[in-house]
């Protein structure tokens, strides 16, 4: 069984090899460490390796897994890479330095709410149902322009990067180029994308960002 720094170096190689692919630099891409149901000492292991980047689900099982490494950690970023419900808003702009799930206007409206009061300003990213599944969260491809507008205009929000899930059971490069597109159009500069299963695939599309779970932390260790 590899341990989590032997996956996290097997990784980055495989993303340097992708990113190459696509003729960029190595060093313009991040991989986010999903550590969701995983147990705190699997993440101190990923720091223990380099990894700075993790990214959460649930509000409060990040809060309960990361008060401590935050504090004694001082360069991590956190991530929600999860649905988040409009009453946890002010709780995710406290803890997290990047929000990648503003889906819809109310939630636009409630994190706008929390950034005046807290104080704080985490990057945010909209989350585009690119496949326009009916069970997904996100903004529709066609509607992403107008939601963009209501965020900036409406609530005052910088939206800096777009986030997908592509759908299960098809390949995910349309999907991913799709996003490409989209980035491009509007002029983001994160796009969030790739998973354990299709991250170069993401990253030969034009990702900046990798969600990696399961090729780096093994199978999840604690049950949802």
């Amino acid at each position: 069984m590899t341990s989590i720094s032997e996956n996290r170096r097997a990784i980055l190689e495989r993303m340097s090899q992708a990113v190459r692919e696509s003729g960029r630099e190595p060093e313009s891409v991040h991989l986010i460490a999903v550590s969701k149901f995983q147990p705190e000492e699997s993440v101190r292991e990923a720091l223990r390796s380099g990894q700075r980047v993790f990214g959460e689900n649930r509000v409060q099982e990040a809060k309960t897994k990361f008060a401590t490494i935050k504090q004694e950690t001082q360069d991590i970023e956190l991530h929600l890479i999860g649905p988040l419900q409009t009453n946890k808003a002010e709780d995710a702009v406290r803890l997290f330095d990047v929000i990648q799930t503003i889906d819809r206007p109310n939630l636009a409206e409630a994190v706008a709410k929390a950034i005046r009061k807290t104080g704080r300003n985490p990057r945010l990213y909209v989350e585009v149902n690119i496949g326009n599944e009916p069970q997904k969260a996100g903004i529709a491809p066609d509607k992403l322009a107008e939601f963009l507008t209501y965020c900036r205009e409406k609530c005052g929000l910088t939206i800096t990067g777009i986030m997908c899930i592509p759908p299960h059971d098809a390949p995910p490069e349309p999907f991913f180029k799709a996003m490409k597109i989209l980035a491009d159009q509007h002029k983001m500069s994160h796009l969030s994308m790739g998973m354990s299963a299709d991250f170069e695939a993401a990253l030969r599309c034009g990702a900046t960002e990798v969600r990696v779970g399961t090729a780096l932390f093994g199978e999840r260790k604690v049950t949802p």
